[in-house]
């Protein structure tokens, strides 16, 4: 988050700010004891036993859009609010799921290495694909989503999405065709993912899901890493039953040591999919300035549905 944008928010409420690297539900219900807001990011974990732990707390904000990390309905059941950033990074992230796909459809990063290793040699790549004529599936249809498919068009390619809880019309006003999860899986060229992690998401890119596609099929992830099973997806790439992987986001991070890591058709980049330095102060101006109205006695203009932890 941006300091000095947060500084200035938060100053309209006079509010001394305490910054903590807690992460664990144990240490950040110690470091919430007597504090009336807490803004966290994805890695901060707000549990049950945090909520407990804050006797004063009335607002939750989450510096992002995802809610995962957030214990929604123990917070509204305490008599606390929680809101986030729905449309924080939209711009960002539709560019870097863009970018991830064009880097492993055209190998950027293999030749990078390749000619930097001294060689020069064009079919280091082989075999390559055009993007015109392929067929881009998108996984959940949100906002995110919606802005990758627009920027899509002008590139000859069919896009087809897969959302249940979204009607077909937003869809068919940006030339995309709603089918099943299963149509998208075998029909798809490219499968980038734009869901939130829920139960109902964890895992959804599993074993059956990775076999149902093609086998030069790409799988892209700007969204949750818990939306796919890491050791599925290295067997389905090392055994030919998947082209590719851009991962931006990952089961855990940082992930370590990973076998996905020694192979030149995975290209990763480190959760950095939301970053430009006007995401940044936008993201801090808007959650502080909606943890401001909560801490006024105001309604909040991003409250998350306690039922359904969607915005």
């Amino acid at each position: 988050m941006d300091g000095e944008t947060r500084a200035a928010v938060l100053d309209a409420v006079d509010a001394t700010v305490e910054t903590t690297g807690a992460k664990e539900p144990s240490a950040v219900a110690r470091a919430v004891k007597g504090a009336d807001a807490l803004i966290v990011d994805a890695g901060t974990q707000v549990t049950a036993e945090v909520i407990d732990a804050a006797d004063s707390l009335k607002v939750v904000g989450r510096a992002g859009i995802g809610v995962d990390n957030i214990d929604v309905r123990a917070a509204v059941d305490a008599g606390v609010t929680v809101v986030n950033v729905p449309d924080y990074s939209v711009e960002e992230v539709s560019t870097h799921a863009f970018a991830l796909m064009l880097a492993c459809l055209r190998k950027i990063p293999m030749f990078d290495r390749s000619v930097k290793s001294g060689e020069w040699e064009w079919s280091t790549g082989q075999p390559l694909h055009r993007l015109a004529g392929s067929t881009v599936g998108l996984v959940a249809f949100g906002k995110l989503a919606r802005r990758f498919a627009a920027k899509l068009r002008g590139f000859d390619v069919d896009v087809i999405a897969y959302d249940p809880y979204v009607p077909e019309y937003p869809m068919g006003d940006l030339g995309v065709e709603s089918v099943t999860f299963e149509t998208l899986l075998t029909d798809s060229d490219v499968v980038s993912l734009h869901a939130p992690l829920t139960d109902e998401t964890r895992g959804l890119i599993d074993a059956n899901a990775l076999d149902r596609m093609r086998d030069d099929a790409l799988l892209v992830n700007t969204a949750r890493g818990g939306l796919v099973d890491e050791t599925a997806l290295y067997d389905a790439l090392v055994s030919g039953d998947l082209g590719g992987a851009g991962l931006d986001v990952r089961e855990s991070e940082p992930p370590g040591a990973s076998s996905l890591h020694d192979l030149d058709s995975v290209v990763c980049s480190p959760h950095v999919a939301w970053y430009s330095e006007e995401s940044r102060v936008e993201l801090t101006r808007t959650v502080a300035e909606d943890v401001v109205r909560v801490l006024r006695g105001e309604d909040p203009e991003n409250p998350i549905d306690p039922e359904t932890g969607w915005f």
